[in-house]
């Protein structure tokens, strides 16, 4: 017989909802771990009165009942379990597992009994349905009538709120049946009642949620916050955690007590009570009680009078009431020395504190993440400014915090930090020389193939090969589109040919050419770079990159997955490849090693091999093209020297047909095209780069 058993996916019965968590059986007792809280409840074997095993909604329940009277029950086991169960609560337990079901006639007449803190409406010795009385938080009385109110469930889709018992007159005297049912389910409800006398009050103190300044009235079992709109009494079984947080400037202090369930206003809930001092006030603080009663409740954890800080004030008398310990940060450092981060959550710019165990954002809202119940984390590039990062955390139920706008200086102690504490870190790969620290990561990412961080690659090697083309391709253009030269003996090729014309459209030609020259003096004055003859093209004919392992499969398999799955999505696709790659054996992935590694030599020899031929090769064809360009420029140029001339020629055998003009008409037409001439001169001259220039007085 195992001296242990473990259930997973075990769902316990609290105040009406169902916690999902994971159940222990051992020699020493039952222990319960809920999955959202991380809350244990540790039951002693020797505490354990009856165990119960009966058919519930989710399969199968145990029921167990203790010596003091608590309950606890706990659902989702299968049939089959039982005998498993039985023989461990006999041979370690020496309890007998008892199987009850439930009456199910449907009768509404039937006999309370009240055991312990439970209420069970029974139906001859069959329990029709049990009521906890914890949950109730109102009992009042009526004729012959008993009305029960419950707790709000917040985690409940629908909650009971009421139920009315119809109590019938009895023949005994002095003892009313209604008052005594009323007494017994007030005796273990419940009901908060400030009865007494505080013991001792903080006043006026500053609360950040709820939003106010609020009177603290410390009960022995509530704790009572008193404002101007709202009032909350919070029950010390409600509190979970206590944090004690210095704020970054080191002149306040945050308080933090973590609360299940919440405290309500409306329909808002407050799952942290966060309350802010300030380290310079100080208080002298005197207990409503005397110091026998100090002694003998709180074992010298508080005394009658006290006197210091504040804040250290009330969280003594907190952890005294709670009995819980405070948490304070641990060993981290930021860059600026503090113990938390300056960050932003939700649009609302906050302090994030990495504890021992987790980490703490406070204020708006407060959220606790601890470590246990993080799948990874991963470190963003900021989406604003390269100046800041992002940090994101998921939990294994699936849920992202994203705490945006940190600063750049802050990283390094961050990873190192999140190093230290074995959380598996997203966009660093996984690591073999990385063990977890919790046994839930133990098969969780070990030696697991990252696809995404595969695919990330291989686009990084395509954007560099693009950004390559792109440069080279806007630099030939470039070359060839900026060619003032040719530009400016265009305009002027179409002025040439159009001598003849009258002179105020060449004036108006001229007028629109003085802006253009001034254009090319200012582009004069900062030319462009001339080309490097090192920066070429990329060769088409230059042996392509060789693939990972990983892409030569998935090339290979990508239309088996696709026949596979029908309709499946790019992303989903790279998903699947992920999980097939991640779950291939050694042998099969040996496989496709070998042949990268084969198409790696092939690379290899072909570049070799290029860059002794090819290169050579295409450097030629760069020359004869070069060449080539430098003759058609010169043939173009002298091409337009010779237009003019031709133009002058054949001006008098023009004039014989046409009507008498005068010697000054004639001498101003040619004047104006000779100036023209020099000023299409000048134009070539200043815009055209002194290489062109040498290659046109070579060629002329």
């Amino acid at each position: 017989m195992a001296d242990t058993l473990e259930f997973n996916e075990i769902y316990q019965e609290v105040k009406g909802s169902m916690n999902d968590g994971r159940l222990r059986l051992s020699r020493q007792g039952v222990i319960f771990k809920n999955s959202k809280t991380g809350k244990v409840d540790n039951i002693q074997a020797s505490e354990l009165a009856e165990g119960i095993w009966r058919r519930v909604a989710l399969g199968h329940g145990l029921k167990l009942l203790t010596k003091n009277g608590h309950v606890y029950k706990y659902d989702g086991f299968r049939e089959s379990e039982f005998d498993k169960l039985s023989e461990f609560f006999k041979s370690h337990y020496r309890l007998e597992l008892a199987e009850k079901d439930l009456c199910v006639k449907g009768w509404n007449w039937g006999t309370v009994k009240f055991g312990g803190q439970l209420l069970s409406f029974d139906i001859g010795e069959q329990p029709v349905f049990e009521i906890p009385l914890s949950n109730v938080s109102q009992c009042t009385t009526g004729k012959n009538e008993v009305t029960l109110e419950f707790h709000q469930n917040d985690d409940a889709e629908v909650s009971l709120m009421e139920v009315r018992f119809y109590v019938p007159p009895t023949q005994e005297d002095g003892v009313d049946p209604v008052e005594a049912f009323a007494q017994n389910v007030l005796s273990k409800a419940d009901v908060i009642q400030a009865t007494g006398d505080a013991i001792c009050i903080f006043r006026e103190l500053q609360c950040l949620t709820p939003r106010g300044r609020y009177d603290i009235r410390i009960y022995p079992t509530f704790l009572h916050l008193h404002g101007k709109t709202f009032d909350y009494k919070i029950p010390y079984t409600t509190v979970l955690r206590l944090f004690l947080l210095p704020h970054k400037d080191q002149r306040q202090m945050f308080f933090v007590i973590s609360l299940d369930p919440p405290i309500k206003q409306g329909q808002t809930r407050y799952h942290f009570l966060i309350l802010l001092f300030s380290k310079d006030e100080d208080i002298s603080l005197t207990l409503n009680m005397n110091e026998d009663e100090v002694e003998k409740r709180f074992e010298g954890r508080l005394t009658k009078n006290m006197s210091g800080s504040l804040y250290e004030m009330v969280s003594r008398v907190m952890k005294a009431l709670v009995n819980r310990k405070i948490t304070v940060p641990g060993n981290f450092q930021g860059h600026s020395g503090a113990q938390c981060i300056t960050c932003s959550y939700k649009a609302s710019s906050g302090l994030l504190y990495p504890l021992e165990r987790g980490f703490i954002y406070v204020h708006k809202p407060p959220v606790h993440i601890r470590f246990d119940e993080i799948s990874f984390v991963n470190f963003a590039r900021g989406t604003t400014t390269t100046r800041s990062f992002d940090f994101e955390i998921e939990t294994k139920q699936g849920t992202q915090y994203t705490f945006s706008s940190i600063e750049r200086e802050e990283y390094g102690k961050l990873f190192d930090f999140v190093n230290a504490k074995k959380l598996n870190i997203k966009n660093r790969g996984h690591k073999e020389s990385m063990p977890q620290t919790y046994d839930e990561y133990a098969d969780s990412d070990e030696d697991q193939h990252d696809a995404y961080l595969e695919r990330m690659k291989e686009e990084g090697k395509i954007r560099e090969e693009n950004a390559d083309d792109s440069s080279d391709e806007s630099g030939e253009e470039t070359d060839e589109s900026f060619n003032p030269g040719e530009e400016e003996d265009d305009v002027a090729e179409e002025f040439d040919s159009e001598v003849s014309a009258s002179s105020d459209g060449g004036s108006d030609r001229e007028e629109r050419r003085k802006p253009a020259k001034k254009a090319k003096v200012v582009k004069e004055r900062k030319p462009r770079k001339k080309p490097s003859e090192s920066k070429k093209g990329k060769d088409p004919n230059a042996p392509k990159r060789p693939m990972s392992a990983y892409m030569l499969w998935l090339n290979a398999s990508r239309e088996k997955i696709k026949s596979d799955h029908p309709g499946i999505s790019i992303t989903d696709l790279s998903k699947k490849a992920g999980e097939l790659w991640k779950g291939m054996s050694k042998e099969k992935k040996e496989q496709w090693d070998r042949k990268a590694e084969d198409a790696k030599r092939d690379y290899e020899k072909a570049m070799k091999e290029y860059s002794e031929g090819g290169k050579s090769e295409s450097s030629k064809k760069e020359k004869s093209k070069k060449k080539k360009q430098q003759q058609q420029q010169g043939k173009g140029k002298a091409e337009r020297k010779a237009a003019p001339s031709k133009a002058l020629a054949t001006s008098p055998a023009k004039q014989l047909g046409e009507s008498f003009k005068s010697k000054e008409f004639v001498s101003s037409e040619e004047s104006s095209g000779d100036n023209k001439k020099e000023d299409s001169e000048e134009e070539e001259i200043a815009s055209t780069p002194p290489s062109l220039e040498d290659s046109a007085s070579g060629s002329d």
